[in-house]
C-alpha cells in the first residue's frame, strides 16, 4: 500500500540479520539502502530504518485500552481492511507471538477498528490497524 505522504522512522535493533528476517522475510518489506550499521525498509509505503545499537532501550510500558495491555511506545501503520486481514492471517500461520492477537476493538463505537500488536525480535512494539471506513480514523 503506497502513501502519498510517507513518514520516516528510525528504530534501534541489536541485530541487522534479525531485522532482515523479520522486516524482510516475515513482513515482506523491500530492503533499500543499507550499511554495516543500518538498513532502510519500505514499510508499507513508509521509510523505516533499523539502526544497529549495542543494547536496546528499556522495554515498553503498558496502558489499558479496550481491556488490553497496549505496549507504549509502539509504532505501526493503518492498512486497508483486506491487507490487514491478509497480514493477520499470514502472521497467525507463521505462529507469531502476538502481544495482542488480531481482533476488532471499539465494536459498534466511533473508531471501530481491526488491530493487532506484536514485537520485532529486538523488542520494538508494532501495531497494525484497519478501518472498514477510513473516515473513522479520528472519530470521537
Amino acid at each position: 500500500m503506497q502513501n502519498s505522504n510517507p513518514f520516516h522512522l528510525a528504530i534501534p535493533v541489536t541485530s541487522l540479520e534479525l531485522s532482515r528476517q523479520f522486516y524482510g522475510e516475515l513482513m515482506g518489506c523491500a530492503q533499500g539502502r543499507s550499511s554495516e550499521q543500518w538498513i532502510d525498509w519500505d514499510f508499507f509505503g513508509h521509510q523505516l530504518v533499523t539502526h544497529l545499537v549495542a543494547e536496546m532501550p528499556s522495554a515498553p510500558q503498558h496502558n489499558a485500552v479496550d481491556n488490553h495491555a497496549v505496549p507504549v511506545p509502539h509504532f505501526g501503520v493503518v492498512l486497508d481492511w483486506q491487507c490487514w486481514q491478509q497480514l493477520a492471517d499470514k502472521l497467525s500461520e507463521e505462529k507469531v507471538d502476538f502481544v495482542i492477537e488480531p481482533y476488532i476493538r471499539f465494536v459498534g463505537q466511533p473508531g471501530e477498528q481491526a488491530t493487532m500488536f506484536l514485537c520485532d525480535p529486538c523488542g520494538n512494539a508494532l501495531e497494525f490497524k484497519a478501518f472498514k471506513d477510513l473516515n473513522q480514523l479520528f472519530a470521537k
